[in-house]
């Protein structure tokens, strides 16, 4: 009878717990799914310089916290100084010569309007002996010398006329900003600026340096990998679940997460983001050939972005790398699981490198301005010059 009544009981704490488990699936275990293959991850920004150059001075090294637009690595400047001078008096070169073009067609309107005057004194000339022709006071040899004087002059006037023709086409309708040339050489102080500008390689964006492999004295060029910068405040979770857990995960779903850095008494809350586009075996470097031997199936993994509330990573910074523990409530289901929706911003951007173009129009509008008033002195003077031996010649 004893017997009896303990197998019974063991029977009804079977059936209870049955009960329980089968109560809690239908009541929440159904439309949870969970995973703990899943890892942190996050944007490695590697600094590389854009000029070629030796490194004189290091700001930053592994484990330092710094700042977008902080200055990391600074390059020697010497060769981007030379090559800055050299595109600056360029620069003031072809403002002076745009302005001498100026002074030159001025010129050039007067030569027009004097061998025209040549011109009209010939004509006149000519006019006069052919009236008198017929008296026998003009031979026929000074008519003929009047007529070769007017073929002259006219002759003159239509190369002075090209002439100023050819000259008005370098600066119609264009000022000292405006002209091919000006801009051409401004392009190129723009050029020089900005290369001398990044001989200082700043961070761009806020994060923790990792991976310093630069070394003071060492000569970079384009491309090389310096070090790297990690923004763990933008961290997130790939999650990879298996092909079977898939069915009711859907992006928006609120996920729960624990990381075993800080063990179960720290949660963090974060949403599906979205869902990747193969496998991980899909991915590999050498993907797995199943047409071929003998064939075993695998449960293939898909690996899940989670995102990450902002304020419990600023409460408790997780590193990349760091192993999660995931749970996904699947209540809603009612999105599609691959959405089709085109991100319409940017994913990540940075301003760092979007400062010099203001110092470098300033620079150029210095050298214009500078130039051309040192041209229009220089032409001033010289028709004070030229008024001054004009009366002097008279006296």
């Amino acid at each position: 009878m004893k017997r009896r009544f303990l197998l019974l009981s063991v029977l009804a704490v079977f059936l209870l717990g049955g009960g329980v488990v089968a109560l809690w699936y239908f009541m929440a275990g159904q439309y949870h799914e969970t995973t703990d293959d899943a890892y942190v991850g996050g944007n490695l920004v590697q600094i590389t310089p854009q000029v070629t150059g030796s490194v004189l001075a290091i700001y930053a090294d592994d484990t330092d916290y710094v700042k977008s637009g902080q200055t990391l690595v600074e390059l020697d400047k010497a060769d981007a100084q030379v090559g800055l001078a050299q595109a600056e008096a360029q620069l003031a070169k072809t403002v002076r010569s745009v302005r001498n073009l100026r002074a030159t067609s001025t010129e050039g309107e007067a030569n027009v309007a004097l061998r025209r005057s040549e011109l009209r004194k010939a004509e006149q000339d000519l006019a006069r002996r052919r009236g008198i022709e017929s008296t026998g006071a003009v031979s026929g040899e000074e008519l003929q010398h009047a007529v070769d004087t007017v073929r002259t002059a006219r002759a003159a006037l239509e190369a002075a006329q090209k002439q100023l023709e050819a000259q008005r086409a370098m600066v119609d309708r264009t000022d000292v900003h405006d002209h091919p040339d000006v801009k051409n050489a401004a392009a190129r102080v723009r050029e020089a600026y900005l290369a001398w500008s990044r001989t200082e390689i700043p961070a761009p964006v806020s994060g923790f340096v990792a991976r310093r492999s630069v070394q003071v004295g060492q000569r970079v060029a384009p491309g090389n990998v310096l070090m790297t910068v990690v923004p763990l405040e933008d961290v997130w979770v790939d999650a990879n679940f298996k092909e079977n857990q898939l069915a009711h995960l859907r992006p928006g779903q609120p996920v729960t997460l624990f990381a075993d850095a800080y063990g179960s008494s720290v949660a963090f809350h974060g949403r599906v983001a979205g869902f990747g586009a193969g496998t991980g075996s899909a991915f590999a470097l050498l993907p797995a050939q199943n047409a071929t031997g003998n064939w075993i199936k695998v449960v293939q993994r898909v690996p899940v972005r989670i995102t990450l509330e902002r304020k419990e990573l600023a409460a408790h910074p997780l590193q990349i790398g760091l192993s999660i523990r995931v749970d996904v409530d699947t209540h809603d289901r009612s999105a599609g699981r691959l959405q089709q929706v085109a991100r319409t911003g940017a994913a990540y951007e940075t301003s760092a490198f979007a400062s010099v173009e203001p110092q470098a129009d300033a620079r150029i509008e210095r050298i214009i301005a500078e130039n051309s008033v040192a041209s229009s002195r220089a032409g001033l003077a010289a028709m004070r010059a030229k008024g001054a031996h004009g009366a002097s010649a008279g006296h």
